[in-house]
């Protein structure tokens, strides 16, 4: 894969752990004269210690991801420009989580890749597919809401569903097309390790004897899902920035209060996107870094070193653990979406059946031709049902 297929991670573990090479032990001392059993016992702490933390990952990733979208989907009223793209950045998560992130896991226990050439292809394709999700996604909502804070007053308008869907349709496209060539060129490649005098396979997008290649794709991928729409993002928000105090300053008397009102209500959402950007910003850089140290250093064998064995863990841990950290964030800033969240997580509380909406006047006019108590308290209790329910529609706005 683009980001973390350039050698397997299990041949450096099993450097360090199988009896035959230099001890686990030395991850904390440098000494190589324990006898087997710690030697196993160090290991399998390691090894439990990545299994833990990958599983916290993909536990705690597809139930956040899983609820954000239920909420989109279950009520109406967050389904709003910004939530469609958050919505469509959860969809992305849960397809890396469901699929790499497991398969990253098993390549600790492997001496080789165990997921044949097509598979290699494949995994390839949706990681890079998903992290061009994620980054496109947020740099569109970055322009959406500088577009936003720039007009407070302009009304939606009555399209602005269906455009926002399509926008979203051409970002997972465009992460589809620009992921095509990793699929195509992917493959299993032989690497060779110099401790062990043997030659492994792993999954990469290109042998590591090939030079040139190996460096135009780092750079290539760190430009274009890292560097680019960042710089981009960061370009909305300084305007974003400078539009917020101009704002303030020059809003008409007589406009004074709805204009503020809207101003707050974008800065919120301006101010969510801008976590989520952070956290992107953050959990991948590692990995990028990593990736491009492999690139420019890999040209004859693998670094089997201790220290790259734990960046490795440390760089996939934290550009995975990236999938589940947005519906949090929003749980922690927005009150809307926390309210919302913690119903539908104990969706297993007993609800009351719901009851048909009869408009007013259809039950004012039952009681006035029926004349019967009866009628009419049945048509009171349906009523009151009905107006309970849409004022309980209104009662939540949007993160907006």
């Amino acid at each position: 894969m683009s980001e973390g297929q350039l050698n397997s991670p299990n041949q450096t573990f099993h450097l360090i752990t199988n009896d035959t090479e230099p001890s686990a032990t030395s991850i904390f001392n440098d000494t190589t004269v324990e006898g087997k059993t710690e030697e196993t016992s160090i290991g399998s702490r390691i090894l439990c210690t990545i299994f833990l933390t990958y599983s916290v990952i993909i536990s705690v990733g597809l139930l956040g991801n899983a609820v954000l979208i239920k909420v989109f989907f279950k009520i109406k009223s967050m389904q709003t420009v910004p939530n469609i793209f958050i919505t469509s950045l959860a969809f992305g998560d849960l397809l890396l989580l469901i699929t790499c992130v497991p398969v990253d896991a098993t390549q600790y226990i492997a001496d080789t890749w165990l997921f044949g050439r097509l598979g290699c292809k494949i995994l390839s394709f949706i990681q890079l597919t998903s992290v061009g999700v994620s980054v496109f996604t947020l740099t569109i909502l970055s322009a959406d809401r500088y577009k936003a804070i720039v007009k407070p007053l302009e009304l939606p308008a009555s399209d602005a569903f269906l455009k926002t869907c399509g926008k979203v349709a051409c970002i997972w496209i465009l992460s589809m097309v620009l992921a095509i060539p990793e699929a195509v060129f992917s493959d299993l490649y032989p690497f060779y390790n110099a401790e062990k005098n043997e030659s492994f396979e792993a999954c990469a997008p290109y042998p590591v004897s090939e030079k040139n290649r190996q460096e135009a794709h780092s750079l290539l991928c760190f430009l274009v899902f890292y560097i680019i729409p960042l710089s981009v993002i960061s370009v909305y928000y300084v305007l974003i920035a400078k539009a917020l105090f101009k704002s303030t300053v020059e809003i008409p008397a007589e406009e004074q209060e709805h204009a503020r009102k809207q101003i707050e209500s974008r800065k919120r959402v301006a101010k969510t996107v801008l976590v989520l950007v952070g956290f992107f910003a953050i959990c991948w850089l590692p990995n990028h870094i990593l990736y491009l140290y492999r690139s420019f250093n890999y040209h004859s064998s693998i670094d089997s070193s201790t220290l790259h064995l734990v960046a490795t863990i440390f760089s996939r841990a934290l550009a995975f653990s990236n999938s589940c950290v947005n519906p949090f964030a929003l749980y922690w800033l927005s009150k809307t979406f926390r309210q919302h969240f913690k119903t539908q997580l104990f969706c297993f509380k007993i609800k009351c059946p719901r009851r048909p909406a009869v408009p007013r006047n259809l039950a004012t006019g039952l009681v006035s031709a029926t004349g019967s108590t009866q009628v009419s308290e049945i048509s009171v209790t349906l009523l009151t049902g009905y107006a309970g329910k849409k004022e309980e529609e209104s009662a939540f706005s949007v993160i907006s």
